[in-house]
């Protein structure tokens, strides 16, 4: 009788707890979609109408005026080129690097592997600052080339240990066989190594890849000068710092664009921002998707090896 009662009551507990784990998941969603879906609605919605207010999730009159907008200004096109380019040539070499690290660091016969572990550790917590950096980056002959978006940034402190971490989880046997064959170091990381670490790697793919995808910074310290070399991020910087400017000014949020391009079509800093925010957002969702059991895999493996 205690038995069934028993089984009873944890019965209702589970019933219990399944229904406030679906609405709390159920709240979780909502609170990150809705940021998203609330940018895609105002960017596809008429500027002077966003004005009147509740627009949430679905546009109320649709235009593609906001787009046009963005896409019209100077350079855009191009640097959305510059920042695709950056985005695969860094996260490619960086990956490598960093993975080449990450296998020295992890072989025990490296005599020199905690030292060199805890330097690299280090800069994670203390860095030289803006100045130096910069002053490096000049001594380096880095300013005004694409290269100073790859190389500053090759080798990830924290991506090279969550790969260190998968590493010395494989077997080790696997590469003693490869060495007992003649395999030497290089290969056996290259035929080896790298095609068992492949959830790692896209996991620390996608971190670089989303870094690079994102970053604007570097582009006003380093390359300003050159519009040939911008990128999409700092162009659509540029246009919400003109647009939030204008505004400023006295114009109204709607006249002062529509002037400024001396035509009818009228925009905002909110329409303006929002569609900045899916045309940069939407690259990276259409990559995710595809990385994604990686992701989650060398996350964990990741996580309870380190």
């Amino acid at each position: 009788m205690e038995q069934a009662k028993s089984a009873r009551n944890f019965s209702i507990g589970d019933k219990i707890f399944d229904v406030c784990n679906i609405i709390f998941m159920i709240f979780l969603i909502i609170v990150t979609l809705y940021p998203f879906l609330n940018m895609f609605a105002l960017s596809f919605n008429d500027a002077n109408d966003s004005i009147r207010g509740s627009i949430y999730v679905w546009p109320r009159e649709w235009t593609l005026r906001n787009f046009e907008y963005v896409f019209n200004e100077s350079n855009v096109f191009y640097a959305t080129f510059i920042s695709a380019a950056r985005t695969i040539i860094g996260t490619v070499i960086s990956v490598f690097c960093t993975a080449m690290l990450a296998y020295t660091i992890s072989r025990p016969e490296y005599a020199l592997k905690k030292f060199v572990a805890i330097t690299f550790i280090f800069t994670m917590y203390f860095s030289g600052g803006l100045i130096p950096s910069y002053l490096l980056t000049k001594e380096l002959g880095l300013l005004n080339s694409f290269w100073v978006y790859i190389i500053p940034g090759i080798i990830g402190v924290f991506n090279m240990i969550v790969i260190r971490s998968f590493i010395e989880g494989l077997p080790e046997g696997i590469m003693e066989s490869a060495k007992i064959d003649g395999a030497g170091d290089f290969t056996t990381f290259m035929r080896i190594v790298l095609p068992l670490t492949v959830p790692a790697l896209a996991t620390v793919s996608l971190f670089v890849a989303v870094s690079q995808w994102n970053s604007w910074f570097d582009v006003f310290l380093y390359n300003s000068s050159r519009p040939n070399l911008s990128t999409l991020q700092y162009e659509l910087m540029k246009v919400l710092s003109t647009s939030s400017a204008t505004t400023s000014s006295g114009g109204s949020a709607g006249d002062a664009f529509a002037n400024a391009q001396g035509n009818v079509t009228a925009v905002t800093p909110t329409s303006v921002r929002a569609t900045m925010t899916i045309v940069a957002s939407v690259p990276i969702i259409m990559v995710y998707p595809f990385l994604q059991k990686y992701f989650v895999k060398g996350m964990v493996v990741g996580g309870v090896k380190g």
